[in-house]
């Protein structure tokens, strides 16, 4: 019994998929005359038309692609740029900082050993005048260094500024 159960349920989907591939096959559609495309020529002025602006807007294409490399080119520049100054700026800064730190400490160790009031007036004169030496010194260098990033920055980006207003004079 368990045998003829099998079978029977084995030969019921084979069945069902033979329906369902005929069924596909047996349905299409009227043709209707309403429906129809006519053939007509395209006239030959509207098919140069139509060329020409394909073309046009290939040029078109290929200028604003250009564009867009130089400008993806001009970006990844000044970031560089960009990039090295600030490392550059951030060295400095840091190198004023270990000198600025160091001869405090100095001074410090001078003072803890001086014997005299006036002897520790004097080392705080000196040290005061030395600092503030060092002081204008290190601010003039990193003026002069964000002056000379500023201008690196913006160097190719002023010079790409112009040569795009010169291509608009020029079309």
């Amino acid at each position: 019994m368990t045998e003829t159960s099998t079978t029977t349920a084995k030969a019921a989907p084979k069945a069902r998929a033979t329906k369902a591939k005929a069924a596909p096959a047996a349905a299409t559609f009227p043709d209707f005359e309403a429906f129809s495309i006519p053939q007509m020529e395209v006239p030959a002025v509207f098919r140069e038309a139509t060329e020409k602006g394909i073309e046009n807007a290939r040029e078109a294409y290929a200028k604003v692609k250009t564009a867009a490399e130089d400008a993806t080119d001009l970006i990844e520049d000044t970031f560089e740029t960009s990039r090295q100054g600030v490392v550059e700026f951030n060295h400095k800064a840091v190198d004023a900082a270990k000198t600025n730190a160091d001869a405090t400490f100095n001074f410090i160790k001078d003072i803890m050993s001086a014997k005299t009031l006036a002897e520790a007036i004097e080392l705080q004169s000196t040290f005061a005048r030395q600092q503030f030496d060092a002081l204008s010194a290190q601010s003039k260098e990193m003026q002069e260094l964000a002056t000379k990033l500023g201008t690196d920055v913006s160097a190719p980006v002023k010079e790409a500024m112009e040569k795009s207003f010169k291509d608009l004079k020029v079309n």
